[in-house]
C-alpha cells in the first residue's frame, strides 16, 4: 500500500479526506450532546471577539465562520476540525517531500502521524486549540524550510503568516519558533537567512496578526493568563523541591506518552535499521534533532524557572508531532533498501485508520454494557426540549455556569442567547418582561437536588436588579430526569432549571 502511495501522490491525499470523512460521518452518527472543547466553541461562536478567555481566539474565529455557514450543529463543528487535521497532514507531507529523498519515506512520514495517540485519537475526541496550534506548526515547519531552501519573499511573509497565526491559536507556540531560531543560528549555513533583509516581512506580518489579539491580551491579563498558569502550577503548599520533582515527572511522563508509540512503531517496522539510522546526519537532521533537544530545554526551563509542576502530554503536540518526520529521514539518509517496512508500515497505518474512528464511535454505546457513561452520552437533547416545553414562554435568554452546558443549549435550543456569568461584556440586549422569561439551567454531574450555584445566583439578582430597579423573587428550582443515551436501565442523568420572569410589584 505504502509503495502504491507513493508512486500516486494524489493516492494519498484521496486516502486521508476518505479517513477523515469518516470520522465526520461517525460523529454526525452520535448523540446530539457535545464534548467540553465543542460546547466552548458553540457558546463562543455567537460572537466576534479580538480576545475572549484563556485560550487565544484564532479556532474561534475560524469556528465563528464556519457557524455562519452551517448554524449551530454538530457538522459545523466536526467538519472544522477534520478539515484542519487534513491540511496538518498534508503540511507535513509537503515538508517531508522537500527533505526526504525516498517518496516512500514521505508516505510514511505522513502516515507516521496515524501513531501519535494525541493526533490520532485525542484531537478527534475533544481538541480544538490544539488542532488549531498543530495547525500552525504544520504551517511554520514547512515555511521555514521552504525558507532555508529557496529564500524567496512569499517564503519570508509565509513564515510570518505561520508565526503570527500560531500566536493566535496557542501561546505556548512561542517556543517553536524559538527552537527554530536557536538552531538556525547553530547552523553555519542556515544562519544566513538570518541577516536576509527579506525576515523584515516575516516579523512585519507576524505583529500584524498578533497585534489586536496582544492588545486585548495586555488589557485582560489577568483573563488571560490565569487559567492556563493554574493548570501548570503546583496545588497546595508543596515545597520547590516537590514542585520542580513533580514537574519533571510530568514531563518526563508526557514526553513517554507521546513518542512510546511512534517509536515503538518505527522499531517495529524497521529494526536494525532504525537503530543503524541513529548514527546518519545532514543538515535537515541536525536542524530537526537540535529544534526538538531545545524544546525539551525548554520545557525543562519551565519546570526549574517557570514553577510548573503538571505537564500533559497534549501540549506537546506542536512540538514532537515532528517525530514521524524525524525518523523517516533519519531511516532515508542510510540509503539502504527498506525491504518490508513499507508493507508492514502500510498494515499498522490501514489499521489504525479503521480502528481509532470504531473506538472513538464504540465507546458511547458501549456504556450500556460498561456504565462508563462519557460526555455525548449525557441526554442534553431530550432534556433541553423537555425543559422549554414546561415553560409558558419561550425564554429570550438562557443562563448557565459551564461552557459544555452553554455549547449543548445553544445546540439544542437554537436561536436562544445564551450566557455565562463572567462573559457579560458579550451578553446582548434581550427584551425581559412577563411574556420574555428569563431561563437558567445547571447541574451537579447528574445527581439530584443539585443546588443553585453561588455564581449563578449572584448574576439572576444583579440581572433583575439592573432591568427592573427591584430585588428579585424567590427562585424556584425543578428537576428533570431522563434516561442515558446507551444507558443501563434505571441509569438517569438530572438537569437543574428555573423559569425567571420579572418580580412582582
Amino acid at each position: 500500500m505504502i509503495e502504491a502511495l507513493s508512486r500516486r501522490r494524489g493516492w494519498l491525499t484521496g486516502l486521508l479526506a476518505l479517513y477523515f470523512l469518516v470520522n465526520i460521518a461517525l460523529r454526525l452518527a452520535l448523540p446530539s450532546s457535545l464534548e467540553l472543547d465543542e460546547g466552548q466553541q458553540l457558546f463562543l461562536a455567537q460572537w466576534l471577539a479580538v480576545g475572549y478567555d484563556s485560550q487565544p481566539p484564532f479556532y474561534n474565529w475560524l469556528q465563528y465562520g464556519v457557524v455562519q455557514m452551517l448554524g449551530d450543529t454538530v457538522l459545523a463543528l466536526s467538519l472544522l476540525k477534520n478539515a484542519m487535521l487534513f491540511a496538518c497532514y498534508g503540511l507535513v507531507g509537503m515538508t517531508a517531500a522537500r527533505i526526504i529523498r525516498n517518496p516512500v519515506l514521505v508516505v510514511i512520514a505522513v502516515l507516521g502521524l496515524l501513531t501519535v495517540p494525541q493526533i490520532v485519537f485525542e484531537a478527534q475526541r475533544d481538541l480544538t486549540h490544539t488542532v488549531a496550534v498543530l495547525f500552525a506548526a504544520c504551517l511554520f515547519v514547512y515555511a521555514l524550510v521552504a525558507t532555508l531552501q529557496q529564500p524567496t519573499a512569499g517564503h519570508y511573509a509565509l513564515t510570518g503568516l505561520a508565526i503570527g497565526l500560531g500566536v493566535i491559536a496557542k501561546y505556548n507556540f512561542v517556543l517553536l519558533p524559538v527552537a527554530a531560531l536557536v538552531a538556525v543560528l547553530l547552523d553555519p549555513v542556515f544562519r544566513r537567512r538570518l541577516f536576509d533583509m527579506r525576515l523584515v516581512l516575516t516579523a512585519v506580518i507576524a505583529v500584524a496578526i498578533v497585534t489586536p489579539h496582544g492588545l486585548w491580551f495586555i488589557e485582560h491579563l489577568r483573563t488571560a493568563t490565569d487559567r492556563t498558569l493554574g493548570k501548570l502550577m503546583q496545588d497546595g503548599d508543596d515545597g520547590r523541591l516537590d514542585q520542580i520533582g513533580d514537574g519533571l515527572i510530568s514531563l518526563a511522563q508526557a514526553l513517554i506518552a507521546f513518542s512510546v508509540v511512534t517509536i515503538g512503531v518505527f522499531a517495529a517496522v524497521f529494526g536494525r535499521q532504525l537503530r543503524a539510522a541513529w548514527r546518519t546526519q545532514s543538515s535537515w537532521s541536525r536542524l530537526i534533532g537540535r529544534m526538538l533537544l531545545i524544546l525539551v530545554a525548554a520545557l525543562v526551563l519551565l519546570v526549574l524557572i517557570g514553577g510548573a509542576s503538571h505537564i500533559k502530554d497534549r501540549w506537546l503536540t506542536p512540538f514532537f508531532f515532528l517525530l514521524p518526520v524525524y525518523l523517516a529521514l533519519k531511516i532515508d539518509l542510510l540509503d539502504q533498501p527498506l525491504g518490508s517496512a513499507p508493507k508492514h508500515f502500510g498494515r499498522i497505518a490501514l489499521l489504525l485508520m479503521i480502528v481509532v474512528p470504531l473506538v472513538l464511535f464504540a465507546r458511547v454505546p458501549a456504556a450500556r454494557l460498561t456504565g462508563d457513561y462519557k460526555k455525548i452520552n449525557v441526554p442534553y437533547q431530550p432534556a433541553i426540549e423537555a425543559i422549554l416545553a414546561t415553560g409558558r414562554h419561550r425564554p429570550t435568554l438562557i443562563a448557565t455556569t459551564e461552557l459544555q452546558m452553554a455549547g449543548n443549549l445553544r445546540l439544542n435550543a437554537p436561536g436562544i442567547p445564551v450566557m455565562i456569568p463572567g462573559y457579560e461584556a458579550f451578553q446582548p440586549p434581550v427584551t425581559f418582561d412577563a411574556e420574555h422569561p428569563l431561563l437558567m439551567v445547571w447541574r451537579d454531574k447528574g445527581q439530584a437536588d443539585a443546588p443553585l450555584e453561588p455564581l449563578l445566583q449572584g448574576w439572576h439578582d444583579a440581572y433583575i436588579r439592573a432591568a427592573t430597579g427591584a430585588s428579585a423573587d424567590p427562585i424556584e428550582a425543578h428537576d428533570i430526569a431522563l434516561p442515558y443515551h446507551y444507558g443501563r436501565p434505571g441509569d438517569l442523568y438530572h438537569v437543574r432549571y428555573a423559569w425567571v420572569y420579572p418580580p412582582a410589584r
